[in-house]
């Protein structure tokens, strides 16, 4: 909600969704990181980074997912690019997509996350649609901090891509997640880097209208 500041002296008590131990993930991420590899990095308060990254006012590793593979791969891919003229195509450029691997994994523990997908959801955080949707990832990344700072329990969160709706998305916070609560699957894995693996990647993207432009030489 714009403008909003949190409410003194309540009580937040987020909706929750438990991803089941068990439950495989899917994620689109540098290579430089293995498949269960939490991000250590931080974002600038106010410049660049995702929508829910840490800060350094409350650092934390962290990992980005979805339940299916198109979801991770347009969370990552699809920011920012235009349809093309013509083709009606967006032309994700290779240099870009290059760097990424698409990755499954298997949560090892059940994985409690707050719940961002509803209006209810979002309101039990004090937040209405403006917090999964809006550019303006300073506000964003502050509201995640708040309810970090609110509840100690929760793991992570859950939420409607907004490149892929409505199909969720997720992030865990490490220093809430239990020891390895990750197991990598060897035989999910997609270099984008790799002709081969590009090529079954578009197609995947293609009912996106997306697709990875051609190998530079």
């Amino acid at each position: 909600m714009v403008g909003q500041l949190p409410p003194q002296d309540a009580v937040m008590t987020p909706v929750v969704t438990v991803v089941r131990a068990g439950t495989v993930v899917w994620r689109c991420h540098e290579e430089q990181y293995a498949p269960a590899e939490f991000n250590p990095s931080v974002a600038h308060e106010f410049f660049k980074g995702s929508r829910f990254d840490p800060t350094e006012k409350d650092p934390y590793p962290y990992l980005y997912a979805a339940l299916d593979p198109v979801t991770a791969l347009s969370e990552v891919l699809l920011r920012s690019v235009e349809f093309s003229d013509g083709s009606g195509v967006r032309q994700i450029p290779w240099a870009q997509a290059s760097r990424y691997v698409l990755s499954a994994v298997r949560t090892t523990a059940d994985l409690t996350l707050v719940d961002l997908t509803t209006a209810e959801g979002l309101a039990a955080v004090w937040q209405d649609g403006w917090l999964i949707d809006t550019d303006d990832y300073a506000g964003t990344r502050y509201w995640v901090r708040v309810i970090r700072e609110r509840d100690s329990a929760v793991q992570g969160l859950w939420w409607t891509s907004k490149r892929c709706r409505p199909r969720p998305a997720l992030q865990l916070f490490q220093d809430r997640c239990p020891a390895a609560p990750l197991d990598p699957r060897p035989q999910d894995r997609l270099r984008l880097a790799s002709k081969q693996d590009a090529r079954r990647v578009n197609k995947l993207l293609a009912p996106l209208h997306a697709v990875i432009s051609a190998q530079e030489e």
